[in-house]
């Protein structure tokens, strides 16, 4: 089900769900995300009560983003946010984008064996400041309706793709006529002051003719228009933002505005769940003068305050960037939608060529066309700009072939802005926005474009070396692994280890199997301490101490204790879990030792898996001298023995016997006769997203004829 929307009648039974939902809950915001079929995203599918542009940033997220959306899908958890301090603690990045009071719950939504979306709600500030059990109650069963009726929809009803972009519904629709009535307009218009309606989106839907006249404009022609953007003397991001606070907020709010030049005027801002009543009232400043806003310096640019805290938010999210892709995905999911752009692509200098490090928007085959072009001026407008330092925009495609007339353009788009990429005061690179169609670039567009070009360059050059040094990382990781396992007469071995989601792709998680002679053989496995270059050294030192230890002939509990000394004496400052399993193949029988590490599994002939019960002894580094008790038993033919770190089983806030348990029959209803295909089965049971804080490792082992 997951990253599939239902038919016209379907999307309409979600977002009748979605309505109910909001309204039952007492909730102002809903909004409904769901997994992407092919990678590790969410997508808003529907929303309800926001400006649409309040949550252009976050029509897409990635699963890994620090975000309450994304950590409800990977932890399998309710995240509740109660106000504004909770948000900027947790989720900083949001919270510069969104600085208003409000609280807000992001429930999963349960498919058949892992979520398969995320429910949002949020209640305006003070409204519902705490997550008390009723209300924790009534929005998890919201979040299991939700789920039982895309499950409903999928089963029943055509699937399509994902929406490019969320349905917007209403939640209380307006039962009266679009205009008002005339005693209805009587009564607004003989009102001191004047008076204007806003909707969601803030148009104007009404209008007093005194309201016109204090605001200078023509009543018909301010109607259905956005204050900000027909009246240029409040097109400030303040007013604006005014705004926006009342509708997220749901509280009164007021400011003043000069309106040239020197008429003050008061604004009286009363929200609701359709809109915003508006006040408006000739005014003193010096009788409010905390209220006075800052006026424009000469010349200046003003900008929209959902594009503000749009790039506010860009800006946060780049300094928590590692990766190259990464940054493609953070600039890709927020600034084309900002800017209305359709495709993207980030470019780097080698070897006289610009390579395309990411791109979105683009096929595979203009990415082709578009890959390595050299860095001549003549020749590519990237090349230009990056060689110059100075941006380009062009319009349309006239205007690139007029300034660029030896150019070929290789793409179908029709408007692009070329920024270039400096780091240290030297040109690394360019990156492009594109358009589908003709695009007129505002002198607002390029002053902030330009600005952008800085941040992107500075979080691209970050993620470069970070890339550089996870490579590395990654290969030292591979290198202390076995690359091949052997296969001993009598049983089949498979076995794989998996970095953590974030981090260096490097650990201190391994595995082992050792032939002692053609009819034994030691598995091990263990994990040190750590995500790091050292933890992985000592992974290595370990593995090939219990390497020696056991060609030597030492019993199990032996090996363990001969390692613990020699790791007390390195002293490496680490601790290691570790289990050690000797298999006597001829007799069929399998002795284990354990230091400080999770149960072993057994899944003997057609019974279902069990936890095998091993008294663990210390973890090995606590003290020198530790003894490590044993355990011993027979294996049917058949036999299929799983050793795993706690990586797979630990999940903050779990219960662990529980999940040992849950993985046990898990295992019991695999195919054994595929242990690569068991290893991707235990994997997605223990993590359905894809997102694992820590690194796991997995050995199967299984007895054949």
């Amino acid at each position: 089900m997951a990253g599939q929307v239902e038919d016209v009648h379907g999307a309409e039974l979600l977002d009748s769900a979605l309505t109910s939902v909001v309204r039952d809950t007492g909730a102002s915001v809903g909004g409904i995300y769901l997994l992407a079929p092919q990678e590790p995203v969410l997508r808003l599918v529907v929303m309800t009560g926001f400006p649409t542009d309040v949550l252009d940033p976050w029509t897409r997220v990635s699963l890994a983003a620090r975000l309450p959306v994304a950590d409800a899908v990977r932890e399998h958890r309710v995240v509740w946010v109660g106000g504004q301090e909770e948000l900027v603690r947790d989720y900083p990045s949001a919270a510069v984008a969104l600085p208003y009071r409000f609280s807000l719950a992001a429930v999963p939504v349960p498919g058949t064996d892992r979520p398969v979306g995320v429910l949002l709600l949020a209640w305006p500030g003070g409204q519902a400041p705490h997550l008390t059990p009723r209300r924790r109650g009534h929005i998890t069963s919201s979040g299991r309706r939700i789920g039982r009726l895309l499950e409903e929809i999928a089963r029943t009803r055509r699937p399509l793709p994902l929406p490019d972009e969320p349905r917007v519904v209403v939640t209380q629709p307006v039962q009266a006529p679009p205009s008002p009535s005339p005693a209805a307009a009587d009564f607004a218009e003989r009102l001191p002051g004047g008076g204007v309606a806003l909707d969601l989106e803030g148009r104007i839907t009404f209008i007093t003719a005194a309201a016109a006249e204090l605001l200078g404009g023509d009543r018909d022609q301010l109607l259905d228009t956005l204050p900000w953007q027909s009246l240029p003397w409040l097109d400030d991001p303040v007013y604006e933002d005014y705004y926006r606070s009342a509708v997220i907020s749901r509280e009164p709010t007021s400011y003043l505005a000069l309106r040239p030049p020197d008429r003050w005027l008061r604004f009286e801002l009363y929200p609701d769940a359709s809109g915003i009543s508006v006040r408006i009232f000739p005014a003193d400043p010096g009788h409010h003068p905390q209220q006075r806003p800052r006026p424009l310096t000469p010349g200046a640019v003003p900008t929209g305050a959902g594009r503000l805290y749009q790039l506010m938010h860009l800006a946060a999210g780049l300094t928590e960037a590692v990766g190259v892709q990464d940054v493609v995905d953070r600039v890709a999911d927020q600034i084309m939608p900002a800017f209305g752009a359709h495709g993207l692509i980030l470019s780097i200098a080698e070897g006289g060529r610009l390579r395309i490090l990411g791109h979105r928007g683009y096929d595979a085959a203009a990415v082709e066309r578009l890959d390595a072009l050299p860095i001549d001026s003549r020749l590519a407008p990237a090349g230009h700009v990056m060689t110059t330092g100075v941006p380009a925009f062009f319009d349309s495609r006239d205007e690139l072939t007029r300034a660029f007339p030896l150019a070929s353009v290789k793409s179908d788009k029709k408007a692009w802005a070329f920024m270039p990429l400096v780091v240290s005061g030297q040109p690394v690179g360019a990156w492009a926005l594109t358009y589908d169609h003709p695009h007129a670039f505002t002198a607002d567009e390029r002053a902030v474009l330009t600005s952008l070009a800085g941040l992107v360059a500075q979080a691209l050059d970050r993620a470069r070396l970070y890339d550089a040094k996870k490579a590395l990382a990654h290969g030292l990781q591979q290198a202390l692994l076995p690359h091949v396992l052997p296969s001993p007469a009598g049983l089949d071995v498979a076995g794989r280890y998996l970095p953590a989601t974030h981090g260096m792709d490097i650990g201190g998680d391994f595995y082992d199997l050792i032939c002692l002679d053609p009819h034994t053989c030691a598995a091990v496995i263990g994990d040190v301490q750590g995500h790091n270059v050292a933890a992985a050294a000592l992974m290595g030192q370990v593995r090939t101490a219990v390497h020696a230890h056991s060609t030597s002939g030492g019993a199990p509990d032996e090996v363990l204790a001969r390692t613990n000394r020699l790791l007390n004496d390195l002293d490496p400052g680490l601790l290691v879990s570790c289990l050690y399993a000797h298999i006597d193949l001829a007799d069929r029988r399998v002795t284990m030792s354990s230091a400080g590490h999770p149960p072993p599994l057994l899944r003997a002939g057609g019974r279902p898996a069990e936890i095998i019960d091993v008294e663990p002894g210390p973890m090995l580094g606590v003290y020198r001298d530790e003894t490590f008790p044993t355990a011993s038993l027979r294996l049917p033919h058949e036999s299929l023995l799983a050793l795993y770190t706690d990586g797979l089983v630990e999940t903050p806030g779990a219960d662990l016997d529980r999940a040992t348990r849950g993985l046990a029959e898990h295992l019991s209803g695999t195919d054994a006769r595929d242990l690569d295909a068991v290893i991707d089965s235990l994997v997605h049971h223990a993590r359905p997203t894809g997102y694992h804080p820590d690194d796991i490792a997995l050995l199967l082992l299984r007895l054949n004829a």
